[in-house]
């Protein structure tokens, strides 16, 4: 059974997480890369600034984001990143980390339930 968490970029590193990966293009404000718990930064699956922009983390727009963002990850580089998420996720449990103030609403969260099912 694959066992994906996702959680905050700012909240302490906990043993459960198991390998850590943080999924935003953007570094997260405030964390030093020296500080930030982290195995990996797979900025290449996330959204486009474009998408990321529009959406701008409206609760409203999140099923729309949802589905635009699936159609993204099957562009090429993208399509590679999600799918090597999805090594890692069949080796142990992972977390993907978000800097967004609301986790449920990111696209860590469709990530997750991309590697869920």
């Amino acid at each position: 059974m694959t066992t994906v968490r996702v959680r905050r970029a700012y909240d302490p590193a906990e043993t459960a997480d198991g390998c850590r990966v943080l999924v935003d293009r953007i570094w997260p404000r405030g964390v030093s890369k020296n500080t930030l718990a982290l195995d990996e930064w797979c900025k290449q699956v996330a959204p486009s600034t474009e998408l990321r922009k529009w959406y701008g983390h409206d609760p409203e727009r999140f099923e729309e984001f949802a589905a635009r963002y699936e159609t993204e990850l099957g562009d090429a580089e993208r399509a590679a990143a999600l799918q090597h998420l999805r090594e890692l996720a069949a080796a142990g449990p992972v977390t993907l980390l978000t800097a967004t103030k609301r986790a449920d609403i990111s696209e860590a969260a469709v990530l997750a339930r991309l590697l869920d099912s």
